[in-house]
């Protein structure tokens, strides 16, 4: 059994979910048992605080209470969905994990790296991805996507210069740990990015 932990991160609308689904179809259709969900949410309790932290309602949130809020989400999608689902050994893909944490409350925010990793571990139990794919792409670009498709939630309302430092989080996390991640230029065809993405995964999965 593959017991196979891939998370897709970059800044909004750089096409996560795209190729998130894309690829759960590729490896369905290879007969690999998927289970597909995204950060915050993927249970009940984690869907009703995904819908605080996005309201545009709340701008008086604060940092803290943010980055605890997307920790208890989280604690709650790996006790619930996760490991069970791996020990199954089904792979689990997820769309966002602890990586958004880091560029966008740590980065972004500038909140302190070590505490947002020790709410982080405690929160995951120590659960890391096998693989993060990073889809790479300039904050302008990816916005003005989000915002052709909808109107933008409490995060996407933040500045260009927010944006800018989620972006370089991401590219500097990818950075520390090459092996552990697969960076692609989001601004290439979708054909062509989620082929790059089937070819590194493939090789992880043996097919």
């Amino acid at each position: 059994m593959c017991s196979i932990f891939i998370v897709c991160e970059g800044v909004d609308g750089s096409g996560k979910s795209t190729q998130l689904n894309l690829l759960n179809k590729y490896l369905n259709q290879k007969g690999i048992k998927t289970l597909v969900t995204r950060e915050p949410g993927g249970t009940p309790v984690g869907e009703k605080i995904r819908e605080l932290l996005l309201d545009p309602n709340y701008p008086e949130l604060m940092d803290r209470t943010e980055a605890l809020l997307y920790a208890a989400a989280r604690a709650q999608l790996v006790a619930q969905v996760m490991r069970p689902t791996l020990k199954q050994g089904i792979v689990v893909l997820c769309d966002r994990y602890i990586d958004s944490t880091l560029a966008y409350q740590g980065y972004g925010r500038g909140m302190d790296l070590d505490f947002l990793r020790s709410i982080n571990k405690l929160a995951s139990g120590g659960l890391a991805p096998n693989l993060t794919v990073l889809l790479d792409l300039a904050p302008e670009e990816g916005l003005a996507r989000s915002r052709r498709e909808r109107a933008a939630d409490r995060l996407e309302s933040q500045s260009l210069n927010f944006y800018h430092k989620v972006r370089e989080g991401y590219l500097e996390l990818a950075k520390r740990k090459p092996e552990a991640y697969l960076v692609v230029d989001a601004r290439q065809e979708m054909e062509q990015i989620h082929h790059i993405i089937c070819t590194r995964i493939g090789g992880l999965l043996n097919v």
